[in-house]
């Protein structure tokens, strides 16, 4: 028996985890385990009744389990960055889940939008750092003469400005990024291990050429962690570089680790030559702690209710989910059979079939059953 807290969230998020639920459930019984989901009422919706958006009760009980269940945040109700800040940012770094594990695998039956490339081409993992870099919130804004904001610049960045400080007032804003020592070290530790799992092969990306003193260290830390793994054959590359590889020679990659701005960017570029947004599933992962497995897409509320949503990425993150529970068999099977639906063409309109939401979750909990 597993315990497994879900919250469906907003938009299309209540309809897209109820087949995710459908699915693991029907991993369960062809596998023999049981999942106890306990449902979670955050989301816009009481945000909006009650102004709470999550609470220490929340995050109290959420810590009870390994993992969460996690459908989709963001309402045209509330003003950008509110629900997703307070919600999903929140359980990221309170449960500490310091890596955001994305596969970037196409499947069979689906198509990319890179000439001449296939299944046997597109298949890798991204590590990205999840709780430092540009995202722990350290930043401001100033408004004054050019004279005071240069002075401003100049202690921030220890640089010389050729500007006109007699110009009129003018604004300034900052954001700083943060990688600590070991910060860094625990993600690509993670990352090595994977990779040992796999073709044994890691790339890590910086930009340390230039952003020379927070991705020097994040290289160095890389380097040295890589004595430990003589096994693992390792490779540096620019993020502007791998965004051009990813497309060109995607084959290249086995497992890439990455800092979290840079992991933020190149994963939705690896969603979409994996095949769609649809179709690319997520996990924020604390090995010790409590993780949570998602979807990648947003929450789509103009769809909401009409049954259309492709469930699919949110049963690949099930998929995840079950993985790091220790179900690898039943964790298989689900990616299988997601194929299978595929390769059959009962899938939703935005991969080009007409079958609905709950159809789509049906068919694939059929294949499982009857792997």
């Amino acid at each position: 028996m597993y315990r497994v807290a879900s919250i469906g969230g907003d938009g299309i998020g209540p309809e897209i985890i109820r087949e995710g639920k459908k699915v693991l459930d029907a991993a369960g019984e062809k596998y023999g385990f049981d999942i106890e989901w306990h449902d979670f009422n955050i989301g816009a919706d009481r945000y909006l009744e009650t102004g709470e958006v999550m609470t220490e009760d929340d995050l109290r009980e959420l810590g009870r389990f390994r993992a969460i269940y996690f459908g989709a945040i963001g309402d045209e109700r509330v003003a950008p960055g509110i629900l997703e800040k307070g919600i999903l940012l929140r359980i990221r770094f309170h449960f500490d889940q310091f890596v955001n594990l994305r596969p970037i695998r196409m499947l069979s039956g689906t198509t990319t939008p890179l000439a001449g490339k296939g299944p046997g081409d597109i298949d890798f993992v991204v590590v990205r750092e999840n709780t430092e870099d540009f995202y722990v919130g350290i930043g401001s804004r100033f408004r004054g003469s050019q004279k005071t904001l240069l002075s401003v610049e100049r202690e921030l960045y220890h640089a010389e400005f050729n500007l006109d400080i007699e110009s009129d007032a003018d604004e300034l804003a900052y954001q700083i990024g943060i990688i600590s020592r070991e910060g860094a070290a625990r993600v690509i530790r993670y990352a090595f291990e994977l990779a040992r799992t796999r073709r044994k092969k890691l790339t890590s990306v910086d930009k340390a050429n230039v952003l020379s003193d927070i991705y020097g260290l994040w290289r160095e830390v890389f380097s040295e962690q890589a004595t430990r793994y003589p096994d693992i054959v390792t490779e540096f590359t620019f993020v502007d570089a791998v965004t051009m590889w990813f497309v060109k020679n995607p084959e290249w990659f086995d497992v890439v680790v990455t800092p979290n701005m840079f992991g933020d960017i190149i994963t939705d570029l690896g969603a979409m030559i994996q095949g769609g947004l649809g179709l690319a599933p997520g996990g924020n992962i604390n090995p010790g702690g409590t993780s949570m497995f998602e979807p990648i897409h947003g929450s789509a509320p103009k769809y909401r209710g009409l049954g259309i949503a492709n469930p699919m990425a949110t049963i690949w993150a099930g998929s995840l989910l079950l993985d790091h529970l220790g179900e690898h068999r039943a964790a298989a099977a689900v990616v299988s059979a997601l194929e299978t639906a595929i390769s059959d063409r009962v899938v939703t309109r935005d991969m080009g079939g007409s079958a609905s939401t709950s159809a789509v979750g049906d068919y694939v909990s059929q294949a499982i059953s009857g792997n």
